[in-house]
């Protein structure tokens, strides 16, 4: 969350908003914040994961791309001098730089690091020969996400533009690549990292004219939250093909009744008039369960398996696979074209006390994280991901939240193989100033969150939509969500190195929002920083004995909350991040549970002990943390193991963020 002391109050919300299930089919807006749709009312044109198969080819562009940072005084050189009508290198100097990768931490130019204004990345492609003779063949210029405004041209051609950061766009570049095909692709994108009030996150910029005191020309980008504002290129430049008749969409919304699976569905098609399909669902083993001719209907799986978060079940993550092969003729040609979605059968409650998967109780134990690292910022990186959801199991985690903005499309994925559930959230971060609350930021986070929901609506793991980060209000948000997450941070910004206050303090907000609302909660944030070895005893703030006390404090008070109202808790943060330079942060956000390297401080093992001892508790098997194993089917085995209650302390300082439950979905 966004952790100045200055802005912290005694309780922020952020807001989880519930979709429907599927016998409510249609649309609905929760005070005009974002629209929520059903499966047969998303945006006109899908956001399919690009996906290999009989029919599509995918080929990755990253690697080295060629790189020029527009430092004019206006930062629009690019645009004035047209650097995108001819090769970048033309232009003037440039250099070297990684896709996807934040460009800030990648030389030793100060400037570059807090570059604010238009970047451009180039590149010639070589594109496949068969793709470009086959006028039957879409070809598809895709960028997984680019911080935050980009555009973007095709041999000097603008082909689209995109505004807003963490989300995917592309542009059909098929006839464009034919009108010369002897011609290199050459592909340039402009990226301009300005933050204003009416962006997601927002900032301003602040210039400075006082000449006795600042350069000509001297202005700082201010932001409203605690994370370094890296930029650049962040996840893979793709081009993929689909035949010219295509699957463009597929939605779906799961539900079971008894032993039987519903997997209600809904495929879009684009570019043909009529077409036929069919759509098949395959267990594990490729052995077909349900099929169904029809463009949507239901398909019906008998002695279903559902989708169980990890730790909840015995065989947790089940995944089918849905395949939708589409036949169309024109007067020309016949296509066909085939795509393979993944689905996790399971269904999504809330009571007033409970949040329910698949009827049974779930309780949230987990991590808020952030897509960061040394070197790479916010670039995606396998390694790194791995090694995350690797740390996330050894700790007994069964959940995150993506704060503060939507992560990549293959963290999701990984997510819906591994059983860990998701609190999915959009940039609306540090939204403070009231100039925020016009009609040109609320257009723009509507088009967000339409987006993100396009995106991922059919992930298994995704169960609720956050809809901002501790904004802002004169609006009581709580009546119009289905579950209440607080941000506290007692005995921190909050009568900070006074740990016998979280006691009072927490049961204090709990009991207010609980009284107040009759909503379940989830204590959203909560932690302290810690600089990792650094020993104090008796504890002092900073040290990793101060840490341990605090989240040991707050324990204390979630176990005896939980048994009445509290479904969940995540610890803020699962690693350290880095920040803005100020005097509050000694090299970023120290929060972490692990060092930014993905190194263990103490509270990592307080909170594994913990995590596994909930396991027990709220599961619906026995689990011994150094007897669960992964067969070749990714399904956990279990014996039995201790079930004792776990104790700790807790703190202080409550902030609320915005939210929506997703629907069955």
């Amino acid at each position: 969350g966004k952790e100045n002391p200055r802005e912290k109050r005694g309780g922020d919300l952020f807001l989880w908003y519930r979709m429907p299930v599927p016998a409510r089919l249609g649309v609905f807006r929760v005070l005009c914040l974002f629209a929520v749709f059903e499966a047969v009312c998303l945006l006109d044109t899908g956001m399919l994961f690009p996906r290999e198969s009989s029919s599509r080819e995918v080929k990755e562009l990253n690697g080295r791309w060629d790189f020029r940072a527009d430092k004019s005084p206006n930062r629009n050189q690019g645009f004035e001098k047209a650097w995108y009508k001819s090769r970048l290198a033309e232009t003037g100097p440039v250099i070297d730089m990684p896709v996807p990768a934040s460009y800030n931490d990648i030389t030793q130019d100060p400037t570059l690091r807090d570059f604010i204004g238009w970047v451009w990345y180039e590149r010639e492609v070589v594109v496949p020969a068969r793709w470009i003779a086959d006028e039957g063949t879409r070809v598809v210029l895709r960028v997984g996400s680019a911080h935050y405004y980009s555009v973007v041209w095709v041999n000097g051609v603008k082909v689209t533009e995109h505004n807003g950061g963490h989300l995917p766009f592309e542009a059909e570049i098929g006839s464009l690549i034919r009108k010369d095909p002897t011609q290199p692709c050459r592909i340039t994108i402009a990226v301009n990292n300005t933050l204003t009030l009416d962006t997601l996150p927002p900032g301003n910029i602040q210039h400075m004219d006082d000449h006795t005191k600042y350069p000509d020309g001297f202005f700082v980008q201010n932001i409203y939250f605690d994370f370094f504002n890296y930029a650049g290129i962040h996840r893979s430049v793709l081009l993929y093909t689909t035949p010219k008749a295509y699957v463009d969409d597929i939605t779906v919304v799961t539900d079971f009744l008894d032993n039987t699976g519903l997997v209600y569905y809904k495929v879009s098609v684009q570019g043909a008039a009529t077409a036929t399909l069919k759509a098949t669902l395959m267990d594990k083993n490729g052995r077909c369960v349900a099929s169904s001719s029809e463009p949507s209907g239901v398909l019906k799986v008998v002695d279903v398996n559902l989708w169980w978060p990890y730790l909840m079940h015995e065989n947790p993550a089940y995944l089918y696979s849905m395949e939708v092969r589409l036949m169309a003729t024109d007067s020309r040609s016949t296509y066909e074209d085939v795509y393979t979605l993944p689905v996790g059968i399971r269904t999504v409650n809330v009571t007033s006390t409970q949040f329910l998967i698949n009827n049974k109780p779930f309780y949230f134990h987990g991590v808020n994280k952030h897509e960061d690292s040394d070197i790479r910022g916010k670039g995606f990186d396998w390694p790194l991901i791995v090694k995350d959801f690797n740390l996330l199991k050894w700790l007994g985690a069964n959940s995150f939240r993506t704060s503060h903005y939507p992560y990549a499309e293959e963290i999701l994925q990984m997510c819906d193989r591994h059983g860990i559930v998701v609190i999915d959230e959009c940039p609306g971060v540090g939204i403070k100033d009231i100039r925020s609350f016009g009609n040109s930021s609320l257009t723009h986070h509507l088009a967000v969150m339409d987006e993100l929901v396009r995106r991922d609506k059919n992930h298994a793991s995704v169960v609720m939509w956050s809809v901002a980060n501790e904004p802002a209000a004169e609006m009581p948000p709580a009546p119009y969500v289905d579950v209440i997450c607080v941000n506290s941070y007692f005995s921190w910004y909050h009568d900070p190195g006074h740990l016998e206050v979280i006691p009072i303090q927490l049961k204090t907000q709990f009991e207010n929002w609980y009284g107040k609302y009759q909503k379940p909660i989830i204590q959203s944030e909560y932690g302290a920083d810690a600089v990792a070895g650094f020993h104090s005893d008796p504890p002092v703030m900073f040290s990793e004995e101060y840490q341990k006390a605090v989240l040991q404090s707050y324990h204390n008070v979630l176990d005896q909350k939980r048994k009445q109202y509290v479904i969940g808790e995540l610890i803020w943060n699962f690693a350290d991040f880095m920040t803005v330079q100020g005097i509050t942060r000694v090299v970023g956000n120290k929060k972490g549970i692990f060092t930014r390297e993905r190194q263990p401080k103490a509270a990592a093992f307080i909170l594994k002990e913990r995590y596994w001892r909930l396991a027990n508790e709220t599961g619906l098997v026995q689990v011994n943390q150094s007897l669960v194993v992964e067969n070749k089917e990714n399904e956990v085995q279990r014996v039995c193991g201790d079930a004792d209650d776990a104790e700790l302390d807790l703190k202080a300082g409550s902030e609320i963020n915005s939210s929506v439950h997703k629907p069955n979905g």
